[in-house]
């Protein structure tokens, strides 16, 4: 007896066997315009996964998830007519491969090989239909060369004030370029942590010691790469609104960039000055004290010799605290007073200059005007502190005044008395303006883009140091490849890794490399433009493949980029910086990278928690797809419910569809007496009755819709109704059978392509078009007539829609079940109420 009855079908044999196919033939291969086999007449349809980090973990169920919706969505789309572009690649440079050379002297070039293998063989194994000849990978020099030029363009670029686009370096006709360029060294301050040294991200930072390890974390000033995203904050803000986004991303972008609109004001310290900016200029008379930074160059420069110790003292604690302690709303407010005041500009009144961790150097001026009676903030220090609080907004209503932050009524503000603090802000910034005091100004949360690493595995910067100066390489002398080290561990010293391999860094006699490296965003920041032509060496991606793949009529090229929410700011921010940049330089066609974004939700685990090694809840697909196969696996992780929600993650689940999959199999298939699946003898070319024909294009609208809407939980539930319409079928028409089973191509690719093979149909069921469906047969033309006697219910009908009234009545009368109850006694009356019930009045 076969061993294929051990399975409920012989998934595997048969999922093998068409990936197989599928790579042998490269049947998901898209042309590029010029190419072999490309059709021009074609609309194109570009859909992409945020590409993985290749760990060395391999994938867990919560992966495939979006993958899934994209691969249902181009098989769907190459069926509708559409040059479909689904690409998949790996954004491979990252700290893991990093540390386990640190630990076992391999290089992170093989560690990331390795993984990158184990990923791809089980991503072909759930049959997605990658075209797998456009694969990349950012550790590749064919592709780090080209993030490298990217790199180069925007060094050599400025953004003009004027036409507000980024142009050539070249047309700046200021003295020194580099305090313009788009790409900056400066020195800022980091979280350093000399045991693993190493710079570390705040979100690495906990209690001041380092995440990893537990080790003290201190803030320094670093010499680091810095990208003037800043300059485009604007535009990143107002060029969301032509995204089709889900608006909550769309509101975490806009308070990530934080646009604040204010005042500049100036207050003056004996011979200098402190720049704050504010939001409400009308609560200046409320300015009771002032707050720096701890590491404002000023505070240097106007602390007493008596406050020093206490400054100093202060400033060393600061300095182990990352940004994200520094603000956090719910700790206890700390801070010292410098000795030195600050004379407030509308009233000339003497106001104490105090230090505080909760003002950062990195915001705004690094400087805050506090005004505690309408600042929650300023309010809790200065009530510490014993500081004055003044109100000057009276509040409608009988609200508390104190702690009150809306808008209001000004008082004791001599300018503007009286006035609503809308029309308040408007006069004292026009008089702060008229005395050149402070002048309008708009501010943002957002900072430049910190965009060095201390670290080996990245790509190296191509620049070089002579004389103090930074200069670019020429184009020619890309890629520039890390060179090979024994030691990849941290120097200790602050200096990266990179510094230890003294040939490589000697450019010549008077020129040494850069030896930070990008970090890992980098890679990840234009990667969707090298899928457009990923194989080009001449450029970064050739004009007539980008026009051709990110064309269209709206301002996004991707037509459709899913991934998960933990990228909802940074990455999609960063990549839109570059693209932006690109395109004001005329290398692409668009102003912006991706049309569509949908955000999957977490597959959490069976016990309803995150997925992770500790809680030992990790599912991993190659277990699943072993035990009930790949399309059981993509059919259950799209039936869980709906894309964007989060789920549970169940095996039970998994059970019931494999069991529907095996209905659809059996439903053409039968074994005979030596065990082996033949079709079956039901499937015939017979004519489909009006229910079946009904449910078919009922199935097929169903469908279609939900695609479209990536309702992919329902549309899978709809074939079920179908498969279960035609199970107790004593025959099975091969004319319902044919477009069925290319509905349910996209979701059970592997099971569809063989029993279509089976059926002996014509062509592969991936060159199909996609089926239509006709309204008419969805009409209701029949409908259900409720039969009561004296009000109780005895029996139902189906009549026509078009019945009259005498009609339904003879038939209800004619029912053998009536005949019988009525068969002895009088009907009084017949109450017919059309379309729905007969009540026989006995």
């Amino acid at each position: 007896m076969s061993s294929e009855r051990r399975k409920p079908y012989p998934f595997d044999q048969i999922e093998p066997k068409w990936q197989a196919i599928w790579d042998e033939r490269q049947i998901f291969h898209a042309p590029n315009p010029g190419e072999k086999n490309f059709d021009a007449a074609k609309p194109k349809f570009y859909v992409l996964d945020m590409f993985p980090y290749p760990s060395g973990a391999g994938l867990h169920v919560g992966h495939p998830e979006g993958y899934t919706a994209t691969d249902i969505i181009a098989r769907y789309k190459r069926m509708r007519g559409f040059n479909v572009l689904h690409p998949m690649g790996w954004d491979a440079f990252g700290l893991p491969a990093e540390q386990y050379a640190i630990k076992s002297g391999q290089h992170p070039a093989v560690t990331t090989r390795e993984n990158v293998s184990k990923f791809k063989s089980q991503l072909k194994r759930i049959g997605f239909s990658y075209d797998w000849h456009r694969e990349i990978n950012t550790t590749d020099p064919r592709y780090f060369k080209w993030t490298q030029w990217i790199f180069l363009q925007i060094y050599n670029s400025w953004l003009n004030p004027k036409t507000n686009k980024a142009e050539p370096i070249k047309t700046y006709r200021g003295k020194n370029p580099d305090e313009v360029r788009l790409a900056y060294v400066a020195d800022v301050l980091v979280n350093w942590c000399p045991e693993l040294g190493t710079v570390l991200a705040n979100e690495e930072v906990v209690d001041g010691k380092s995440e990893v390890g537990g080790f003290p974390v201190v803030r320094r000033p670093m010499r680091q790469w810095m990208l003037r995203i800043t300059a485009y904050a604007e535009r990143l803000i107002d060029e969301l609104e032509g995204l089709d986004w889900p608006q909550g991303i769309k509101l975490l972008q806009r308070n990530w960039i934080g646009r604040s609109e204010g005042a500049e004001v100036d207050f003056k310290i004996d011979d200098k000055k402190i720049r704050i900016f504010t939001t409400r200029p009308d609560t200046l008379y409320g300015a009771t004290y002032m707050v720096l930074a701890p590491e404002h160059s000023l505070v240097d420069l106007i602390v007493t010799e008596e406050q020093w110790p206490s400054v100093r003292d202060y400033r060393e604690k600061t300095a182990r605290k990352s940004d994200l302690e520094r603000t956090e709303l719910a700790k206890e407010k700390t801070g010292v007073f410098t000795g030195a005041y600050a004379i407030n500009p509308v009233n000339d009144e003497k106001i104490p200059i105090w230090i505080a961790d909760y003002v950062l150097l990195g915001y705004g001026t690094g400087a805050i005007m506090a005004v505690p009676a309408h600042d929650e903030r300023d309010l809790e220090f200065a009530r510490k502190f014993n500081l004055p609080i003044r109100q000057v907004v009276q509040p409608p209503g009988d609200e508390e005044p104190i702690g009150f932050v809306g808008d209001g009524v000004a008082i004791n503000s001599p300018i503007i008395d009286g006035l609503p603090s809308r029309e308040a802000i408007r006069k004292i910034t026009a008089w702060l303006e008229e005395r050149g005091l402070g002048k309008r100004a708009i501010n943002y949360k957002l900072r430049d883009w910190l965009f060095s690493r201390q670290r080996y595995w990245g790509e190296p910067f191509p620049i070089v140091w002579e004389d103090g100066k930074h200069r670019a390489l020429d184009e020619s002398e890309l890629p520039v490849v890390p060179p090979p080290l024994e030691d990849y561990k941290p120097t200790g010293t602050g200096e990266p890794p990179l510094a230890k391999a003294k040939d490589w860094i000697r450019y010549s006699k008077k020129a040494v490399r850069e030896t930070n490296v990008m970090p890992q965003w980098a890679g990840s920041c234009w990667y969707y433009l090298r899928f457009c032509d990923s194989h080009n060496d001449k450029r970064f991606v050739s004009e007539k493949a980008e026009k051709y793949w990110m064309g269209g009529g709206k301002p996004g090229g991707v037509d459709l980029y899913v991934g998960g929410t933990e990228h909802a700011v940074l990455h999609l921010l960063y990549a839109r910086f570059w693209h932006k940049v690109l395109f004001d330089l005329g290398y692409v066609s668009k102003p912006e990278p991706f049309q569509r974004l949908v955000n999957q939700g977490i597959i959490l685990g069976e016990d309803n928690q995150k997925m992770s090694k500790s809680r030992g809840n990790i599912v991993n697909p190659d277990d699943v797809i072993e035990q009930y196969g790949a399309d059981a696996f993509r059919c259950y992780e799209m039936f869980m419910g709906p894309l964007e929600q989060m789920k549970s993650w169940s095996m039970r689940g998994v059970e019931g569809i494999a069991r529907f999959l095996a209905r659809v199999w059996r439903l053409m298939m039968s074994e005979n007496q030596a065990g082996q699946w033949e079709l079956s003898p039901a499937v015939q070319e017979v004519d489909l009755t009006n229910p079946q024909r009904k449910i078919l294009h009922a199935t097929t609208k169903k469908v279609t819709d939900d695609i479209e809407s990536l309702s992919f939980n329902t549309a899978i539930s709809q074939m079920m109704i179908f498969v279960n319409a035609f199970t107790t079928a004593q025959t099975i028409p091969i004319s319902a059978m044919q477009p069925f089973l290319v509905l349910l191509n996209p979701f059970a690719p592997h099971l569809s392509a063989e029993l279509w093979e089976k059926l002996k149909l014509p062509g592969q069921i991936t060159e199909q078009p996609w089926p239509g469906f006709d309204e008419r047969f969805l009409v209701e033309d029949e409908v259900e007539i409720v039969i009561q006697m004296n009000g109780k219910v005895r029996d139902r009908m189906k009549m026509s829609i078009q019945a009259s009234e005498e009609e339904i009545k003879n038939a209800a009368l004619a029912l053998p079940k009536i005949q019988e109850l009525t068969s002895d006694k009088q009907i009084r009356r017949v109450v017919v109420i059309p379309k729905k019930l007969v009540n026989i009045v006995l």
